[in-house]
């Protein structure tokens, strides 16, 4: 029997306020044929229950279930995620970052990340990081030589020299 999800907001709240019910939403979410290490790959893993994460039997790292995904590297608890995928998800018109920060109890820097990584989730359909089409472009910025003052000149020929390298990854 399947459970029916929450489709206002006070019963969102109130149905993902367990910390057990959201790590199983965002467990079956991410991972619906079963949990594989996010490291190498490996299904042999082991769910160790009183820090709610997995050691993988390959390669012996621990990962949660935000590892790999966009809600790595955030302190932000689970519930607090869900909550705002649903204001952000069911805002008509858009909801700003003061919005959110309001609506979350959190600071407007916070609700920012949180709205760009949930965004990005929305447009590439995908919680994994770098998933979809990944553009990397790469120049050396710099001026010409002979622009230079005398004593800041390398007069190390032309290119790369003395230029500093910019890279760009969307």
């Amino acid at each position: 029997m399947e459970t029916q999800l929450p489709e206002t907001l006070i019963e969102v709240i109130r149905y993902f306020s367990d910390p057990q019910v959201s790590h199983e939403f965002f467990t079956n979410l991410r991972w619906s044929d079963g949990v594989s290490c996010p490291h190498c790959s490996c299904a042999e893993v082991s769910f160790v229950s009183t820090r709610r994460l997995w050691k993988c039997k390959g390669c012996k790292r621990q990962f949660s279930v935000k590892v790999g995904s966009l809600l790595e590297d955030s302190p932000l608890p689970l519930d607090v995620w869900i909550v705002a995928m649903w204001l952000i998800a069911n805002a008509k018109n858009g909801i700003s970052s003061c919005e959110l920060a309001r609506a979350l109890g959190i600071t407007q820097k916070s609700a920012r990340f949180v709205l760009h990584r949930i965004r990005l989730a929305m447009q590439t359909g995908s919680f994994e990081k770098m998933a979809g089409t990944i553009e990397v472009d790469e120049t050396y910025v710099g001026g010409l030589e002979k622009n230079k003052h005398k004593d800041k000149r390398q007069n190390a020929g032309r290119g790369t020299v003395g230029k500093t390298i910019v890279l760009g990854v969307l």
